[in-house]
């Protein structure tokens, strides 16, 4: 098992070496190279900065607030049929915009319930099925400035509910 630590200690440094290698035996100027595509990186950033603060910002007010509890209790009357606790609807509802403030309210669902409660191993599975959609096409579709998302949010969205259904169909297993 060291063999293996020992490797993947060395594979960012073999990987970075051979990319400057690569390019110097090409005739590159891998600096001059490295300069332009750090300055594309900070002019990105740049643009998608004001998207993140407004997603994070909203986050925390909905969580600070106890709107999410509340839409939890709401909504978890009718998830509740499904098999989708109501402690969980909150969860389900902020990884569509944050995976970090996603992770915080599944911290909080293990202390409270346990990590191998039928609500935490669902939490978990949710968390690790599911994508924060809201998230990435802000990023992604920000970086690259397309306005027309077409089909990707409905797809996003029907690719969560399927994250959540088999997350309560695999704890209904067990």
């Amino acid at each position: 098992m060291s063999i293996l630590s020992y490797l993947s200690n060395l594979m960012i440094p073999l990987i970075l070496f051979y990319i400057v290698g690569y390019g110097l035996l090409s005739g590159r100027d891998v600096y001059g190279d490295f300069l332009d595509g750090a300055r594309d990186g900070l002019k990105t950033v740049a643009g998608i900065v004001p998207a993140l603060v407004g997603l994070m910002t909203g986050v925390g007010i909905l969580r600070a607030s106890g709107f999410l509890e509340f839409l939890g209790s709401l909504l978890g009357k009718v998830t509740e049929r499904f098999g989708l606790s109501p402690e969980l609807v909150p969860l389900t509802l902020v990884r569509m915009f944050s995976s970090s403030a996603a992770v915080s309210l599944l911290l909080d669902i293990f202390k409270e319930f346990g990590t191998d409660s039928r609500i935490g191993l669902m939490a978990g599975i949710i968390l690790s099925s599911t994508e924060s959609v809201f998230y990435c096409m802000s990023v992604y579709f920000g970086s690259v400035k397309v306005h027309k998302t077409r089909y990707t949010l409905p797809g996003a969205i029907t690719a969560t509910l399927a994250g959540v259904a088999a997350a309560v169909w695999i704890v209904n297993l067990l």
